[in-house]
């Protein structure tokens, strides 16, 4: 399990910095940049949310009900990440809609 939330949060730190670019990439008026950034972020976060269904289901499978600290970690950063996605998909958008007026 321990390998599964290791992926967990190395795919959601990807997608948090995807995120991030796609911001500044906004910032500098490249918005077909931070577009494709938001597409990979949330490619990053699939994979990561099949981490978590990995582990999710093998909880299932074992009936084990073990909490560690990096596993709260790892589902804290898929929260985090999950929210700073939709937050800089937003942030796109409005510096675009600004750029135009």
């Amino acid at each position: 399990m321990e390998e599964t939330v290791l992926n967990l949060i190395m795919h959601t730190g990807e997608a948090r910095m995807y995120a991030a670019e796609a911001i500044s990439s906004a910032k500098s008026n490249d918005y077909i940049k931070a577009k494709k950034l938001i597409q990979k972020a949330n490619e990053e976060l699939g994979y990561a949310h099949n981490s978590q269904s990995s582990i999710i289901q093998g909880e299932k499978e074992k009936e084990n009900n073990e909490i560690s600290l990096l596993l709260m970690h790892g589902e804290d950063h898929l929260m985090t990440v999950m929210l700073f996605i939709d937050i800089a998909r937003e942030i796109v958008e409005v510096y675009e809609k600004f750029s135009n007026i």
